[in-house]
């Protein structure tokens, strides 16, 4: 056919093309849901009395998050002995539990703060991901950079959590800004590779692929949305 390369090396080229193009809308596509479920979650349990229950149950508070750390290390530790139903089931559950323990920013910021933050944090995601997608420069360098400094905001955070010191909270926060900005461009562009090596027609090998890419770039987001809400959100008072 005119146009269309008929010679075997330019159609495994477009072949291998096509399946990174079904794996990364994998990932968006998941990670879309993910947020979206969180949204509603977070959403319903600030607008019923779980809300209050949550802000009145720090124990309570305290083992969803417990949880939830596990539902990402099992998640991340056992992708490849999941089925491919119970990996997705294990993000669904992840994504609304994390909207539960999230329902707390509807009692402490105001809505316009959150939309903001929101809006804000879709456009730095979008641009920074994109980057990551079609930059020809090798990221992995960034990636051990920025793995140390998301090692020393868990651990200033946990300093924190004692000393409670504004000043050093808005330190963290802008340190986290540019982690997680530049932690999405590495992590998207880690996924295309992955994507590039995955084998081709392994349905099952695709799909828990584009759940554990899913949770980490629904991790990028979330923390990046986090921090730029605790820089420039207002009180709800």
């Amino acid at each position: 056919m005119a146009g269309y390369p008929s010679y075997p090396g330019a159609q495994a080229s477009t072949s291998r093309a096509e399946t990174v193009n079904a794996f990364m809308r994998g990932v968006y596509g998941w990670m879309s849901t993910g947020m979206l479920l969180t949204a509603a979650a977070a959403w319903y349990t600030a607008s019923s009395p779980l809300g209050m229950t949550l802000l009145q149950s720090p124990g309570l508070v305290i083992g969803l998050v417990v949880v939830q750390f596990g539902l990402v290390i099992g998640l991340s530790a056992a992708i490849n002995k999941l089925s491919a139903s119970t990996a997705s089931l294990m993000f669904l559950v992840y994504s609304a539990l994390t909207g539960l323990t999230l329902s707390s920013i509807f009692f402490v910021y105001s809505m316009a703060s959150i939309f903001q933050a929101f809006v804000v944090t879709a456009g730095m995601f979008g641009a920074m991901s994109v980057y990551g997608l079609v930059t020809k420069r090798d990221l992995t360098s960034m990636g051990s950079f920025l793995f140390m400094g998301l090692i020393g905001i868990v651990l200033a955070s946990l300093v924190n959590m004692f000393l409670q010191s504004s000043a050093m909270s808005f330190v963290i926060s802008v340190i986290g800004v540019f982690v997680f900005v530049g932690l999405t461009a590495y992590d998207t562009q880690k996924l295309k590779y992955m994507g590039e090596t995955m084998p081709m027609g392994d349905g099952t090998a695709i799909r828990r692929g584009t759940i554990l890419g899913a949770l980490t770039l629904y991790l990028d987001f979330l923390n990046l949305f986090l921090m730029l809400l605790r820089l420039f959100g207002s009180s709800r008072d």
